[in-house]
């Protein structure tokens, strides 16, 4: 009798722990993806960053619309690996990629790729790294906005935490949408139309899609 109740129970242990488990496939793809989206970091720098400064010129703490693409390789690790730890990582890899090939903000940019990578990773450790969907994935971005809003509150050459209360609730609630639409809404859909192509078929991110169509 001992022996019938406890096997299920062994067994789902051994499941769980297979889940979680990364494998090689699994690092090789983190690393990918970290360097590629650190290159759209490196794009949007540019863009991105004008759209601040436009965006800050109307309303103080408005610029954080901009933020979102910046936000999204914890997003997209996220959604694909669905292991723990793989969002904090891509969003890091991204991170440092974008602070190596050079840009204004130098070695903080890996400072704030580990408080958004930890956002993002925070709302999948929440679902238990179980729930994928579109819902969880614009939680993710907004995860990760806040993240970035509480390291630049104390973090940089001009932390927020010196500004205004308004300023800083206006570039909070920016961040919240920027992080939900442009991480999260826009993650979500890159994860499904890379998973369309079969570059996903490892994952199970991309057998779901196929089970959809």
């Amino acid at each position: 009798m001992h022996t019938s109740t406890s096997a299920p129970a062994n067994r789902s242990t051994v499941v769980a722990s297979d889940r979680f488990r990364w494998r090689v496939v699994d690092i090789v793809v983190a690393a990918v993806l970290g360097v590629a989206i650190g290159l759209v970091f490196w794009a949007w720098n540019t863009v991105g960053g004008l759209w601040f400064v436009a965006m800050d010129g109307v309303t103080p703490g408005l610029g954080g619309i901009a933020v979102g693409i910046w936000l999204i390789g914890g997003v997209v690790g996220g959604l694909i690996i669905r292991k723990p730890g793989a969002a904090l990582l891509v969003e890091l890899v991204a991170a440092v990629v974008s602070a190596l090939i050079g840009n204004v903000w130098g070695p903080l940019t890996i400072v704030s790729g580990l408080a958004q990578g930890l956002g993002a990773e925070l709302i999948f450790l929440a679902f238990l790294y179980l729930r994928f969907t579109l819902p969880v994935a614009m939680l993710a971005g907004v995860g990760a906005g806040v993240g970035a809003w509480l390291n630049e509150l104390f973090v940089g050459s001009s932390p927020n935490i010196a500004k205004t209360v308004e300023f800083n609730l206006i570039y909070l609630g920016t961040l919240v949408v920027s992080g939900a639409l442009l991480a999260g809404l826009v993650g979500w859909l890159l994860v499904r139309a890379l998973a369309a192509t079969g570059a996903l078929s490892r994952f199970a991110a991309g057998r779901e899609r196929r089970r959809d169509v």
